[in-house]
């Protein structure tokens, strides 16, 4: 008892260890722009390995089987045809060498046997065929029929353009879109990209009538609503003749709300181009691009 004692005694009161510090040969340098994280930084590699080029970092993984099926697309869709057509094959060389008689007889279970193999034969001679039968449509962006455009206001803030021009290029650069209109507060702030052309002047754009527009039911349902509408397909839709500066073979349009007095209209070059992430993207980008207009239109002398 007593040595437990002195035992608990030397444990609560022994002074802690102290490691040595290791001092590493160069400081880490300090950046502001550097985010608090939970994880260390890692500390900066040599120059060489910048130099060559090398990246050390967690690399994605790739799904062999999956890259292996979509290169070889046709044999995998002909392989039930195969499969079956072998198992047709051995059942029949089984009843010629096996000595059994040709005649099915339900009191044999090889017979039974055999008529289970034919059946799951050809199961998969009809799998095959269907799938031969039926193949995904690859749909392929289109090139927009009309000319170059870009119009802005020039009652636009010099902050507010610059916004503008930031969509345009990144909406340009990630996604489908090939033509973009912007409608806020009665005016037509920007029309950039592919507008269709003139019919009375050649090589000239067809202007937004910002009045027609507004009054237009496709304008009234998306800003009565106060949701993104996705035209997929504009050809199945009567909303392509209410969007009349638009190219003649504009694939998909999305119609973006910006608050209650404006909206985003952007074209695409291909049917269903606009992914789910896009259009999560672009409804950001339109509460963004409403405050940066509404604080335009409050400015004196600007709109």
């Amino acid at each position: 008892m007593e040595v437990g004692g002195l035992l608990l005694f030397r444990t609560l009161y022994s002074p802690p260890i102290r490691l040595p510090l290791r001092r590493h040969s160069s400081p880490v340098p300090f950046s502001p722009l550097l985010r608090a994280s939970s994880s260390p930084l890692p500390l900066p590699s040599p120059p060489s390995a910048y130099s060559q080029g090398a990246y050390r970092g967690p690399k994605p993984q790739r799904d062999l089987v999956s890259d292996w099926v979509s290169n070889n697309d046709g044999f995998v869709r002909s392989l039930p045809i195969f499969v079956g057509g072998l198992a047709l094959l051995a059942v029949l060389l089984n009843r010629t060498f096996s000595g059994i008689s040709p005649v099915a007889d339900a009191s044999s279970s090889q017979s039974r046997a055999d008529i289970l193999t034919l059946a799951l034969a050809v199961t998969n001679l009809l799998s095959g065929l269907v799938w031969l039968s039926i193949r995904p449509k690859y749909i392929s962006p289109v090139v927009p029929q009309g000319v170059e455009c870009k119009r802005i206001n020039s009652k636009v803030a010099n902050y507010a353009v610059l916004e503008l021009l930031w969509v345009w290029e990144s909406l340009s650069a990630t996604t489908c879109c090939r033509s973009l209109v912007v409608v806020h507060g009665g005016y037509c702030l920007l029309q950039i990209g592919i507008a269709a052309e003139s019919l009375t002047e050649v090589g000239e754009p067809v202007a937004v009538d910002v009045h027609k527009l507004i009054q237009s039911p496709v304008y009234r349902s998306v800003i009565e609503s106060r949701k993104q509408s996705y035209l997929a397909n504009l050809s199945l839709y009567p909303a392509r003749s209410e969007l009349p500066f638009l190219p003649i073979n504009t694939q998909a349009v999305i119609l973006q709300p910006l608050g209650n007095s404006g909206i985003a209209i952007i074209g695409g070059d291909t049917i269903r181009g606009f992914t789910n992430l896009d259009q999560a993207w672009i409804t950001l980008i339109a509460e963004k691009l409403d405050v940066t207009l509404s604080k335009s239109l409050a400015a004196p002398g600007k709109i």
